[in-house]
């Protein structure tokens, strides 16, 4: 099979930085490729390369002829001053460009460019492109598409950004980080679009199950190198550990072979003039790889906790709106020592919000909140921390603290806790503005734990965060001598983390499960097993009742009589009116948005049409019975 996309021999830097080498790879048609690698390592670079965006020091990016792209960015642009429907109608999809043809026609008032539009609107089914979007839009929880987008948040701006990518229907799509700032029912969405589609596609995320259930493949960017695995995350996991291992075995065995021909080389110079060439050569290139040392460098939090006594913290009769939106209804919870909660719900249901009112940074409208003497606070903010960009590394910890207390009382020096989390000292010296996101994101992390917090708020933290890392994290807090309590909507970290979940329902409403995510997500599925068990048992005993019933001829009532004369007018009343409104638009007599009206008019009277006509006809059927 032809690939659709084929990268080779590319390489890329940034000054002295090499962060790809000659690496080459291919994709083909319904390939999901998901791409992984640790934050600062090229990821991003790599997406936006291959997107265009971004050019090479050398190689090339060969696409098949007529392929369409789609490209998410990790933080994408959209025209503030345009409306979300505006900005998801801003791609190349051929039916997005009918669409824009056929608004210019109506603004020029050329009939014959108007007609040609309406064609090409034909040719290209773009007519349901709106209806489309709508939908796309309301799955990601964007209801006003007529808003402008300089209103929005930053997690609409992303979700605005790719119901358009969706939209647009790209043969080919790249995605920097797709479930950023998309609760777990959207994720859920979205992992069946994908399903549901054929699209070929690139991503970076973090998510471990989104990668499980989405990729046919995983390719890994490591030592600057590319290694591609055939199979889904799981399947990853598993040939990486051999791949690792097996090159430990490699490293081992020339370190074997090479003490030998030390040995050998550490000869008299007079004694090596009769042997070969070769093996003196052969002798550095082993150096080489005995020399290698593979070290995974993983994180090893070990950083300790403040005692925590009996009384923890209590919320009493909690209760909180912004205006109609109703986020706490009498809401009482008492915390209890080493819980570990997860709290899920929509975007927009209020969880942000009432962690910002237990750590006292939002006041409740009423209600009460008492917080242990000993508890100390570690909040992982969603939107981060805000890092002087001209700022070093190791001086935006060391406005914290000049030395970090481990959990067996070891203490570290600033320098050496940034090593542990994998900040090297050439790192440690470079300005922050020169870090990746993730990189950013770790170095928060860090400034949280390194105040020994025994009771640990997370809201979102595996945003932009690479696998090892969120790995290591869930080490630490399997052992952390604390609360946690986390937002996220990452199922695997949820179910590695959490015994407990609160689940806002929305309205003010909160309930309990005492399990993790997968347990809660069965038991969901089941509860709705059940549910449409239920109304299939109702209709199917309404339809029975409702087939005894027509089996007596039915005689149309006086109501209905007059009914079916009114509709009769009503339609023809319709049809008029759409006739009427067409040859409007066709001799083009208005501005721009009377037409604009006038079309969507047109689409109503459609709807209104189909309507009375279904009820007319069935009325008619009674009528016969008279």
């Amino acid at each position: 099979m032809t690939p659709i996309l084929q990268i080779e021999n590319l390489t890329k830097s940034f000054g002295s930085l090499i962060l790809l080498s000659e690496i080459s790879f291919s994709i083909s048609e319904n390939q999901r490729v998901g791409l992984i690698a640790r934050n600062g390592t090229g990821k991003s670079t790599l997406l936006k390369i291959v997107a265009g965006l971004d050019t090479p020091d050398s190689g090339n990016v060969v696409w098949r002829n007529e392929i369409t792209v789609g490209y998410l960015d990790q933080n994408p642009f959209l025209d503030p001053e345009l409306s979300i429907l505006d900005n998801v109608f801003k791609g190349d999809n051929k039916a997005i460009k009918a669409i824009n043809r056929y608004e210019q026609a109506l603004i020029s008032c050329d009939k014959k460019e108007l007609q040609a539009a309406i064609e090409l609107m034909d040719a290209t089914d773009a007519w349901d492109m709106e209806t489309k979007a709508q939908q796309i839009l309301m799955q990601l929880n964007i209801t006003d598409i007529k808003q402008k987008v300089e209103t929005l948040s930053g997690g609409q701006h992303k979700r605005v950004a790719l119901a358009a990518t969706l939209i647009s229907e790209p043969d080919f799509l790249i995605l920097d980080e797709p479930t950023n700032h998309l609760d777990l029912n959207m994720v859920e969405w979205i992992e069946g679009y994908f399903a549901s589609t054929k699209t070929t596609m690139l991503m970076v995320t973090h998510d471990r199950q989104f990668l499980d259930s989405i990729c046919t493949d995983i390719m890994e960017i490591d030592e600057k190198q590319i290694y591609w695995y055939s199979g889904n995350y799981s399947y990853f996991l598993r040939k990486r550990e051999e791949r690792i291992g097996a090159r430990q075995a490699n490293v081992e065995r020339a370190a074997n072979t090479f003490r030998r021909e030390l040995e050998w080389m550490r000869q008299t110079p007079m004694a090596r003039t009769g042997k070969a060439k070769y093996r003196i050569d052969a002798f550095y290139k082993l150096r080489d790889e005995a020399s290698k040392r593979f070290d995974e460098k993983n994180i090893n939090i070990r950083v300790g906790a403040a005692r925590l006594g009996k009384k923890i913290l209590e919320v009493i009769n909690l209760h909180k709106s912004f205006g109609d939106l109703k986020i706490l209804d009498n809401f009482s919870y008492n915390f209890r020592r080493y819980e570990r909660l997860g709290i899920v719900g929509s975007n927009g249901t209020g969880k942000t919000t009432f962690l910002n009112i237990i750590t006292e940074n939002i006041k409740p409208d009423k209600g009460k909140i008492e917080t242990g003497e000993t508890v100390v606070f570690g909040y992982f903010r969603q939107e981060g921390i805000s890092f002087d960009e001209n700022s070093r590394v190791i001086d935006a910890v060391r406005d914290i603290a000049e030395v970090v207390k481990l959990g067996d009382g070891k203490v570290l020096s600033v320098s050496q806790f940034l090593t542990m989390f994998l900040f090297p000292p050439n790192v440690q010296n470079s300005f922050i503005h020169k870090l990746s996101g993730g990189e950013k994101r770790r170095l928060y992390l860090c400034t949280i734990l390194m105040q020994n917090p025994n009771f640990l708020i997370l809201d979102e933290p595996t945003n932009d965060l690479d696998i090892q890392t969120l790995t290591i994290l869930e080490e630490y807090l399997e052992s952390f001598a604390g609360v946690v309590l986390v937002v996220s909507h990452d199922r695997r970290f949820l179910d590695k983390v959490v015994d407990g979940l609160l689940i806002f329902e929305g309205n003010g409403e909160i309930s309990g499960f005492p399990c993790n995510y997968s347990e809660y997500y069965e038991w969901n599925r089941e509860q709705q097993k059940l549910e449409e068990t239920k109304a299939r048992q109702i209709q199917k005993e309404a339809t029975k009742r409702q087939e005894k019933t027509s089996q007596k001829p039915q005689k149309m009532s006086f109501a209905e009589k007059k009914e079916l004369e009114n509709l009769t007018k009503e339609i023809d009343e319709l049809e008029a009116e759409k006739n009427l409104l067409e040859n409007e638009i066709n001799n083009c007599t208005d501005d721009y948005e009377k037409l604009i009206a006038k079309s969507e008019r047109i689409g109503e009277i459609i709807k209104l049409i189909d309507q009375k006509s279904d009820r007319w006809l069935k009325l008619c059927e009674k009528s016969e019975n008279i």
